[in-house]
C-alpha cells in the first residue's frame, strides 16, 4: 500500500478545501487535498462572490485573477423579475452595492469589489495557487476511512482509476467534502436541522439571450409563470457567461418521479420562459440539488476539522455558501498552521468552533429566510398554487390598474422588493462577523448597532471584529490597512507614540517565537494616513494598538500605551495562541521577528 506522509490533509478540492490547502502551502505548511472527482467542477454552481471573500483572495494574491475571470462588476449588479424574457417586465433590484444609496456604503466597507464568477471557473484558480505555493491537488482518490491516534490521523484512500489503496498519515485533517461527506460520517460528527425541504432541477445551457438581456444586465433573473402548483411555475436564470451561458433553476416534485433531463425538455422549458418558440437552445449539463437547513455545533473532534458544506448546507439565496466556505478556511489554516508548527495549543481548534459555528448557524438562517423572501413576490403578485392560469394572469395584469386593488397589489410588491435586500444588499451579513471565543481578549466593551445589522455594515475595532479598511499610503503607494496586515502573520498597528508596543512586540517574539509585523500609521510613520480615514476608524488613541491576527480580526484593542503594555500583549497573544506565554520546545522556525 503506497503511504503518504503530511502535515495538513485536506479532505475535498471545491472552494473550501482548495482555499485551505493554498493558505496553508503559502505559509510553509506540507498540505495535499483531494477529492474523489476526476476534475474541478463540472458545472457553475456557487457564482456569487462577496467583497469579504474577494479580500481573502486578496491576501493570498490572487484577486486580480479572479476579477479579471468573472463578469465585469457594472454588469452583474442587477437581478429582473417578468413574466418572460421576452414578456412583461415585473421589477428590477440593484443589488450588491450598484444603487446609488448604496454604492458609498460598499466602497467604504472594502477594498474590494463583489464579483460573479462560476464555480468551475474559480476553482481552477484556487488550484493553481495552491500548486504555486506548493500543495498537491490529487483527483480521483476517495476517503474510505478515517482514524485518530494520539498523535496521527491516518485515513485510508482508494484510488478511483486503478483501485489502488493510499494510507494518508497526517498530523492534521480536514473534513472539505461537502454534502454526504465521509469524514463527517467516520469521525462521528453531527450536524442538526432538516433537509429535503425542496428539490431543484439545474439546466445549464446555451442560449443567446442578448436581445432580452443587454440593456438590463444583471446575475439573476426569475421568471414567474401563473398556474403552477406551490412555487413550481417559477425559473431562476443565473447569468454564467453574458450573454449566452445560463443555468436555469426550476423547483421539481420527486413524488411525481424523476424529472426529464433531457435536451428537448430543456429546450421546452428554456423557450417557454423566454417566450420564443424559435431560441436555439444547447444543453450543457443538468445536475438535481435539494434545499437543506442543517450546521454542526461542534467542527472540530481531537485533530479533524469539519469546514465549508461539510459543516453547513443551505440553499444559495443571498449568495452566502462558497463565501462562507472560503471564510471558513481562513479562520482555520492560520491556526492550523501554528499548531502545526508548535506555536499554539490545541484549544485553539475550539477557537474555530466557538468562532465559525454561529456564523454558520446565522448563515442557515438567512439564507433560507432570503428563500422565503423570494416568494414574497409572487404572492404580492396574486400568485397561488394550484389556482387557474387565466386567474393568474388576471392577477398580474391587475398591476397596472388605476384601481384601489391596482394600488394595493403595486403596494404589496413595493413591500416585497424592499425586502429583497436581505439577499441582495445584505453587506452587514457578508462583512459584520464578530468573532467571541478564547482567543479574543475583551476589553469590556460591547458592540451596538445603530442601522439594520443584516443590511448595514458598521466599522469597529472592538475585539473580535474584522479590521475596519481604511485607504492608507506608503511610499507613495495607496493600500488598504488589510494590506499592511494577514499574509499568514500577526500585525500590531499603532501610531505616533506607540513605539512602547514596538519593544514589546520584539520581546513577545523571542518569547512565544511568533512573527508579529508592527506598523505605525500616522502622519510621519511607517504608513501615512492622508485622508485621515483611519484616525476615524481606529477606536484608540494614537498611542493605543490594535493586535489583528492573520485572518484580519482583532484579537486585542489597547486605548493608550499606559500600563505594563508587554504584559497585557502577552496574555492577549496567548489567549490567541490557545497557550500560556513561555518557551516551547520544537525549534524556532524562520522569519520569527518584528518587522515594521
Amino acid at each position: 500500500m503506497k503511504t503518504l506522509e503530511l502535515d495538513v490533509f485536506v479532505v475535498g478540492a471545491g472552494p473550501t478545501g482548495l482555499a485551505c490547502a493554498a493558505l496553508l502551502a503559502r505559509d510553509g505548511v506540507d498540505v495535499a487535498a483531494i477529492t474523489r472527482y476526476p476534475g474541478f467542477a463540472n458545472s457553475p454552481r456557487a457564482h456569487i462572490i462577496n467583497q469579504r471573500t474577494m479580500e481573502i483572495f486578496r491576501d493570498l494574491g490572487i484577486e486580480d485573477r479572479v476579477a479579471a475571470a468573472a463578469m465585469p462588476a457594472t454588469l452583474m449588479n442587477q437581478v429582473i423579475w417578468a413574466e418572460s424574457f421576452a414578456g412583461a417586465e415585473i421589477a428590477r433590484r440593484r443589488g450588491w452595492g450598484g444603487s446609488a444609496a448604496r454604492r458609498s456604503d460598499y466602497e467604504a466597507a472594502s477594498p474590494g469589489v463583489p464579483t460573479n464568477i462560476p464555480q468551475h471557473v474559480l476553482e481552477p484558480i484556487l488550484a493553481d495557487a495552491a500548486r504555486t505555493f506548493g500543495a498537491e491537488v490529487i483527483f480521483d482518490l476517495e476517503l474510505v476511512s478515517m482514524r485518530q491516534t494520539p498523535d496521527r490521523v491516518v485515513s485510508t484512500c482508494r484510488d478511483r482509476r486503478t483501485g489502488e489503496e493510499v494510507e494518508v498519515r497526517s498530523r492534521y485533517a480536514v473534513g472539505a467534502d461537502g454534502d454526504n461527506s465521509t469524514v463527517v460520517r467516520e469521525m462521528g460528527f453531527e450536524v442538526e436541522g432538516q433537509t429535503g425541504l425542496g428539490h431543484m432541477l439545474n439546466f445549464w445551457v446555451e442560449a443567446d439571450l442578448s436581445r432580452y438581456t443587454a440593456h438590463r444586465p444583471g446575475a439573476l433573473y426569475q421568471i414567474f409563470k401563473p398556474g403552477g402548483t406551490g412555487f413550481t411555475d417559477n425559473a431562476m436564470f443565473v447569468n454564467v457567461r453574458p450573454w449566452d451561458q445560463w443555468v436555469v433553476a426550476v423547483p421539481y416534485d420527486p413524488t411525481a418521479g424523476e424529472p426529464d433531463r433531457g435536451e428537448e425538455a430543456a429546450t421546452r422549458l428554456v423557450r417557454t420562459y423566454v417566450g420564443d418558440p424559435e431560441l436555439a437552445v444547447r444543453l450543457i449539463s443538468t445536475s438535481t440539488w435539494t434545499i437543506n437547513q442543517v450546521h454542526a455545533e461542534v467542527m472540530h473532534a481531537g485533530r479533524v476539522v469539519i469546514a465549508g458544506n461539510a459543516a453547513h448546507r443551505h440553499p444559495p439565496a443571498g449568495g452566502l455558501g462558497a463565501n462562507t466556505c472560503v471564510q471558513d478556511a481562513f479562520n482555520l489554516a492560520w491556526k492550523l498552521r501554528l499548531l502545526n508548527d508548535g506555536r499554539a495549543a490545541d484549544g485553539i481548534l475550539a477557537t474555530y468552533t466557538q468562532e465559525r459555528a454561529p456564523v454558520a448557524r446565522q448563515i442557515v438562517e438567512r439564507a433560507n429566510q432570503s428563500l422565503a423572501a423570494l416568494m414574497a413576490i409572487p404572492s404580492a403578485l396574486g400568485l397561488e398554487p394550484g389556482q387557474a392560469v387565466e386567474d393568474g394572469q388576471a392577477n398580474l395584469r391587475e398591476r397596472f390598474a388605476n384601481t384601489p386593488a391596482g394600488a394595493e397589489k403595486r403596494r404589496r410588491l413595493a413591500d416585497a422588493l424592499e425586502m429583497q435586500d436581505y439577499n441582495f444588499n445584505a453587506l452587514g451579513v457578508e462583512l459584520a462577523h464578530r468573532y467571541e471565543s478564547a482567543g479574543i481578549t475583551s476589553d469590556g466593551t460591547t458592540f451596538v448597532p445603530q442601522q439594520d445589522p443584516s443590511l448595514y455594515y458598521e466599522a469597529s475595532t472592538i475585539p473580535g471584529a474584522p479590521l475596519p479598511h481604511a485607504w492608507v499610503e506608503r511610499d507613495g503607494l495607496q493600500l488598504s490597512t488589510l494590506d499592511v496586515t494577514g499574509k499568514g502573520r500577526f500585525t500590531l498597528l499603532t501610531g505616533i507614540g506607540g513605539e512602547v508596543w514596538r519593544t514589546a512586540a520584539v520581546s513577545l517574539v523571542e518569547e512565544l517565537r511568533v512573527p508579529v509585523d508592527v506598523v505605525s500609521i500616522g502622519p510621519g510613520q511607517d504608513v501615512e494616513d492622508p485622508y485621515g480615514d483611519w484616525a476615524l476608524l481606529r477606536g484608540t488613541g494614537e498611542d493605543g494598538c490594535l493586535l489583528v491576527r492573520p485572518d484580519h480580526h482583532i484579537a486585542f484593542r489597547a486605548q493608550d500605551a499606559s500600563g505594563d503594555v508587554g504584559r497585557s500583549l502577552g496574555e492577549a497573544m496567548a489567549r490567541a495562541l490557545a497557550r500560556a506565554a513561555g518557551p516551547v520546545s520544537r525549534p524556532d522556525p524562520a522569519g520569527a521577528v518584528a518587522r515594521g
